[in-house]
């Protein structure tokens, strides 16, 4: 039991906010098994030919930014589109067109058409999943974007979406496809989310990741409208990228960001792959309960970093309960 609050803190992330190094092992291993498996179905008469140059993990899993329990991991699977084209209409829905020549795949489009079917394609992996003798017990569905497993074994499923990579664009730029629960698909590209938040944390010597977590947990927990977890993330990073300098104590950085959420919660927040436009969607009820949580735990940090200051740890302590809830350690001599 903790007499400081850093040590608290530190046993707080440690034991309930981070996932458990044994539990990410295992996942890892799990979900790079799972690959190794799918990397089998290419020999599968009428599976699409599949593109492994383009597969990646994607998700909070893979950007280190999962708190406990591990629910879900996340994978793009690469396929061959075998001189496929594409074009996006005004509302952003995109259609792919399967020349006679790409034989695995004209079976899987709308019926009478050349159009690339989305579901087809997901129910095609939940068929070739179902014959992987391990996973006999599981569940295994499609739903909206992907083929979930659902593991008897462990806590989490598995999210498999397939996705093609395009040709570059006027501007350069190459995206993946993925479906779009609608029976077409839709542009994404988590490389740029990769890459942004590991270019920022490293920015800020290592220390981003874990502060990300805990205002996962206290969104988690808070009584207040959740706030998705890729917005918050985003917000997050948008507030780290424009600062200098970050401080070593996590409690210190918890209520700098409630500080910012209160006023950020507000304004639009646009996707940093500049695909989706504003990620903002929550309604001004919501932004304002938002704000008003923020605020308040913002003054309950700064008493608890006052008492602390003063050497009063276990005032300070009782605060971040009041803020974080009954998981954060209790004060003890």
């Amino acid at each position: 039991m903790p007499s400081t609050v850093n040590t608290a803190f530190s046993e707080f992330m440690r034991d309930t906010v981070n996932l458990d190094t044994v539990v990410t092992s295992t996942a890892q291993s799990s979900r790079d098994w799972l690959v190794d498996q799918i990397d089998k179905f290419d020999s599968k008469e009428g599976f699409p030919t599949l593109y492994n140059d383009i597969d990646i993990h994607f998700g909070s899993f893979a950007r280190r930014t999962k708190i406990r329990e591990l629910d879900d991991i996340d994978l793009i699977i690469g396929l061959n589109a075998q001189g496929s084209t594409y074009l996006q209409n005004i509302w952003g829905t995109i259609e792919m067109t399967v020349p006679d020549t790409a034989g695995d795949l004209t079976s899987l489009c709308h019926d009478y058409t050349k159009k690339l079917n989305s579901r087809k394609v997901i129910n095609k992996f939940v068929s070739e999943l179902k014959t992987i003798s391990q996973y006999k017990n599981s569940e295994i569905k499609r739903n909206q974007e992907a083929a979930t497993l659902e593991l008897k074994t462990y806590s989490w499923t598995f999210d498999i979406v397939p996705s093609f990579i395009t040709s570059a664009e006027s501007d350069g730029r190459t995206f993946y496809l993925i479906p779009d629960g609608n029976g077409h698909w839709k542009k994404t590209d988590p490389r740029i989310d990769r890459d942004n938040i590991s270019r920022i944390n490293q920015k800020h010597n290592g220390k981003i990741l874990n502060a990300i977590r805990l205002m996962k947990y206290w969104n988690k927990r808070a009584a207040m409208p959740t706030i998705s977890s890729y917005l918050l993330e985003c917000i997050i990073l948008s507030y780290y990228d424009s600062k200098l300098t970050v401080s070593d104590y996590i409690d210190i950085e918890a209520r700098s960001l409630f500080g910012h959420l209160s006023s950020a919660i507000y304004n639009d927040v646009y996707d940093p792959k500049n695909i989706q436009g504003n990620l903002n969607k929550l309604t001004y009820d919501e932004k304002q309960k938002i704000s008003t949580k923020s605020l308040n735990d913002y003054n309950m940090a700064d008493e608890a970093l006052s008492f602390e200051t003063s050497g009063n740890h276990k005032s300070a302590i009782n605060k971040w309960r009041g803020i974080l809830g009954d998981s954060f350690p209790e004060y003890t001599e």
